[in-house]
């Protein structure tokens, strides 16, 4: 075929070989750049970054975060222990609060000694604990009273007196600032010299913690990539390079492609998060995969007895078009990304074309670069591999074997290929969303123990805000105000599933229970008097909003949406009685429930026209039709056995996973595109097209299954993550790998025999001329 595949893209790479020296200074230079650009890098922690968009409900919740900010800057020390209640655990306790206020970067803190008595006449409330303990008898009536106060009672302490919550309120300056870490460490510190040789278990965990916790791990988990995805890439390319050389330039140019990428995307104020920090196995496997099909063309052309200078310079004539496509289709994958609502996946997906950029113009000008500068003794090189390579030629006979196999009966493989894939969409198209908080988290430390044990005995950790913001003009202290608090609080109580409901109506509760006053003067005394930092958990600062706030255990978002429902329903009653006041459910787990499943569905029918283009990309790339429909069923093959595997596991599709497959989609075709652009140029019209599929799978079968490999390795070690959503992402990438590699030998090959045969028409034999009588 006389077009050019790529559009002659691929001699770009031309320029390393008559510039070297010049061509290494440039990439010294980018080199030195992106260093200072990697520096610039900065950790993204946010909880809610999945659900961060310009959509009006989080929005609402961004403002009620900034008029409310408790929960953002509340550290909840989880104290357990079945011994909690007795006089000298109750001390010690005692001691912890002061104590923690005492830490630097604090600014209030609520807990069960915050609880008072009633009051006496117009003198202020006793404090409920008294200073010392009483003892006997009296500390008996003491733990009645505490276990009865309406203040305390499932909401700061379990229904069985064993767990005891303390809410410690942050500087907001300091959670959004790098002494987080140190003052979070001083609370350990604290909390453990407090509580030493109480048998009492103390845990941390609240946003600012889950937040830190994010920040070390992502941190971590960069290292942990860069080091063993690298090592593993390197290992695989002298293990059947058997040179130093060679290994160079194969996992050379990714190593450099990495720097330049988050080189950039510092300087382009990128943050790094539970997506992105993944960017850098990817940018290995985009760009590794490529190197090390450039490197064994190159490699043969050697051991042919060729110059370096021309081995190099048709390595890229003839490999380089596919890399180019292979890029392109990756790239796509990750436009694919940018049309989702949420900010952190768009930001994905703009992070990966620019990495697939900027990896493809790395690899096509670091190759023969490094060749040009590394290669010596052609000729010493080509004699003593002439002779055998036995680790690569076994792998050429495997493909062989392969491929002869396949073409004998190309007709029923590719029935059965064809009907093993339909049969694994069946099973596809039967997962559900699935989403939780705690799969942001770290699941190896304090936050998401803590906030279980918080589920467990305090109805939970989540905070649900229900915001009522009051009609221009009207007073908090208005009665019908105080009426739709009240109304608003108790709705949320008696919605099943939720429950520790905190607002205005709490104190006016206990005021009439205690003093036998429910008028507003008492209240409005009552509120003045206390602290800023708790009366802005509830009360707007001017006074015309206020929060009614209730906890909801950490489910998945299918089990918490119904909730969410049936909350936002009962309210309805209210809204109508009072319709100038604005009544709205909010909180990170209330958009969680309500967005996450159309968010995953919406990315999950983004896969599947994806498919579809990326295929018509790949055959109008060949000019051919054949090579559209047989791109598709490799193609789907990755994506759809992964998703049978979640389906077995009892998964559902999370935002890890969809992301994963369809990142993988495009990646996986890698070897598609390769194999295609090799049996084009083996074609010849005069012999069936068996023989330039086995010849074309025999040159390129050994670095696919290498570069699968490579694959595979590179994104397996996300399992050595502490996020558990980033485990999956690995993991169920790597699975794609591989299945994209199964596909490749086993679906693709007989797919393409079947359909070229259909249209394969030998040439005529031309009758000789008879001699002229």
């Amino acid at each position: 075929m006389s077009f050019k595949l790529a559009l002659g893209a691929e001699r770009f790479g031309l320029v390393s070989l008559r510039f070297p020296r010049v061509m290494l200074a440039v990439f010294i230079a980018l080199a030195i750049t992106a260093a200072f650009g990697v520096g610039r890098i900065k950790v993204d922690d946010s909880l809610s970054q999945l659900f961060r968009s310009d959509t009006p409900q989080f929005k609402q919740y961004e403002e009620v975060t900034k008029r409310f900010p408790s929960s953002e800057f509340d550290v909840l020390v989880v104290v357990e222990g079945p011994n909690l209640l007795e006089r000298s655990s109750l001390e010690k306790m005692r001691d912890l609060v002061t104590d923690l206020q005492l830490v630097d970067g604090t600014r209030g803190i609520i807990s069960l000694f915050s609880a008072r008595e009633a009051p006496v006449g117009d003198h202020l409330p006793a404090p409920l604990f008294p200073e010392p303990l009483p003892e006997g008898d009296a500390y008996k009536k003491l733990i009645d009273r505490v276990m009865s106060n309406d203040i305390i009672h499932g909401k700061l302490l379990s229904d069985d007196g064993t767990l005891a919550l303390i809410v410690l309120a942050l500087d907001p300056k300091v959670v959004e600032s790098k002494s987080l870490s140190q003052v979070v460490g001083e609370v350990r510190k604290t909390m453990d010299e407090d509580l030493a040789g109480t048998g009492l278990i103390a845990q941390l965990s609240g946003v600012p913690v889950m937040q830190l916790e994010i920040r070390n791990a992502v941190e971590k988990d960069a290292l942990v990539y860069n080091a063993i995805g690298f090592i593993a890439g390197c290992a695989i390319a002298i293990l059947f390079f058997r040179r130093v050389s060679f290994m160079i330039i194969a996992a050379g140019p990714p190593l450099v492609a990495i720097l330049l990428v988050l080189g950039c995307l510092g300087w382009a104020d990128f943050r790094l998060n539970m997506f992105l920090n993944v960017m850098t196995p990817l940018i290995m496997v985009i760009s590794f995969s490529d190197s090390m099909q450039l490197t064994f063309a190159a490699r043969d052309r050697l051991i042919a007895g060729e110059s370096k200078a021309t081995a190099l310079r048709e390595a890229i004539l003839i490999v380089g078009p596919a890399c180019v496509l292979t890029h392109a289709t990756a790239g796509l994958s990750f436009v694919a990304l940018m049309f989702t609502q949420s900010d952190l996946i768009r930001s994905f997906g703009e992070a990966g074309l620019i990495a697939t950029v900027i990896a493809l113009a790395t690899v096509l000008t670091l190759v023969p670069l490094f060749g040009m500068l590394l290669l010596r003794k052609e000729a010493a090189f080509a004699a003593k591999f002439q002779g055998g390579d036995f680790a690569v030629d076994l792998l050429r006979r495997f493909c062989g074997w392969i491929a002869g196999a396949m073409v004998k009966r190309p007709g029923i493989y590719s029935l059965i290929g064809v009907a093993v894939v339909a049969s694994l969409a069946f099973v596809y198209s039967n997962l559900e969303p699935r989403y939780r908080l705690a799969d942001q988290v770290p699941d190896k430390e304090q936050a998401v123990e803590a906030s279980g044990r918080l589920d467990a005995k305090l109805t939970g950790a989540n905070p649900v805000d229900v915001l009522i913001q009051f009609p221009k003009g009207a007073s908090l202290y208005a009665p019908e105000t105080l009426d739709t608090i009240a109304e608003v609080h108790q709705v949320v109580e008696d919605t099943a599933g939720l429950g520790n409901v905190w607002s205005v109506e709490t104190l006016r509760r206990w005021l009439a229970t205690k003093l036998g006053k429910s008028d507003v003067t008492t209240l409005k005394q009552y509120v003045d008097v206390l602290p800023a930092y708790l009366t802005r958990r509830f009360i707007s600062a001017d006074q015309d909003a206020v929060i009614v706030n209730g906890r909801i255990p950490d489910k998945d978002a299918s089990q918490l949406l119904p909730i969410v429902d049936r909350l936002d329903a009962a309210l309805n009653a209210v809204r109508a009685k009072h319709p100038q006041y604005q009544i709205a459910v909010t909180g990170l787990a209330v958009i969680a429930a309500r967005n996450s499943a159309d968010m995953i569905n919406k990315l999950n029918r983004g896969l599947t026209i994806e498919i579809v283009f990326v295929a018509a990309f790949i055959g109008l790339a060949f000019r051919s039709f054949i090579v559209m429909l047989v791109a598709i069923p490799p193609g789907i093959f990755p994506v759809v056995a992964s998703g049978t595997l979640l389906w077995f596991m009892g998964q559902g599709l999370q935002f890890s996973s969809v992301v994963a497959l369809t990142v993988s989609f495009g990646l996986g075709l890698s070897a598609t595109i390769h194999f295609l652009n090799r049996m084009r140029l083996e074609e010849n019209p005069d012999e069936d097209p068996g023989e330039s599929v086995q010849r074309a799978t025999i040159l390129v079968g050994p670095a696919l299954i290498l570069t699968s490999v490579v694959l595979a390795c590179g994104l397996a070690v996300t399992v050595f993550s502490d996020l558990p959503s980033l485990r999956l992402f690995g993991w169920l990438c790597a699975f794609a790998m591989l299945a994209a590699l199964v596909a490749d030998l086993l679906i693709l090959r007989p797919t393409v025999m079947f359909l070229r045969r259909l249209t394969y028409r030998p040439k005529a034999t031309q009758p000789k001329p008879q001699p002229a009588d």
